[in-house]
């Protein structure tokens, strides 16, 4: 039993999704998202409730019916209102700057790293140790938002580094003098 699965997706105004065979396109205010939906999985569209619906009780099936339920259900609510992630830069000198559609982040190397924007992601740096990835697809967001993070992680003795806002950095204790 599937319970995130079984449960209908009501598609609020102003959002269109079309089925054509196994792709589901869903178009919103903020954009257009598509996806492949697997073979195994049916989905149905009557009166703006979204039906996910398996074949079978097989594992791989039902571990597919809830994904795809909660996939089509990101989707809308991305093109609805954009998903964002925030990230806090911590570190003497450690700062970023918005350069066109890229990030220019300071992290104590010898060079500056340059962040290129994939397509569909945009970032907001209202203060030099505050950045914020957005963008309609959810997955892209928290990927593009994880391999900032991977330019310099957080450091568990001092703390510094890139890491999530909502992220608590467990501290060690460093040597002890004699």
């Amino acid at each position: 039993m599937s319970r995130i699965g079984n449960k209908p997706i009501t598609v609020p105004t102003g959002v269109e999704v079309k089925l054509d065979g196994q792709k589901i396109t869903v178009k919103g205010p903020k954009g257009t998202l598509e996806r492949e939906i697997h073979k195994n999985i049916s989905v149905s569209v009557e009166d703006n409730i979204i039906k996910v619906t398996r074949p079978n009780d097989e594992a791989i099936n039902r571990s597919l019916h809830g994904l795809t339920r909660t996939l089509i259900c990101n989707m809308i609510n991305g093109v609805e209102k954009e998903y964002t992630r925030e990230l806090q830069i911590n570190g003497v000198g450690y700062r970023a700057q918005k350069q066109g559609n890229n990030l220019n982040l300071t992290l104590g190397y010898s060079h500056p790293v340059i962040f290129e924007a994939p397509e569909g992601i945009s970032f907001d740096v209202p203060n030099p140790n505050t950045i914020i990835v957005k963008g309609i697809d959810k997955e892209l967001v928290g990927q593009t938002a994880a391999n900032i993070r991977t330019k310099r992680p957080p450091e568990v003795y001092r703390g510094k580094g890139i890491k999530y806002a909502e992220e608590v950095i467990r501290r060690k204790v460093g040597k002890t003098g004699k």
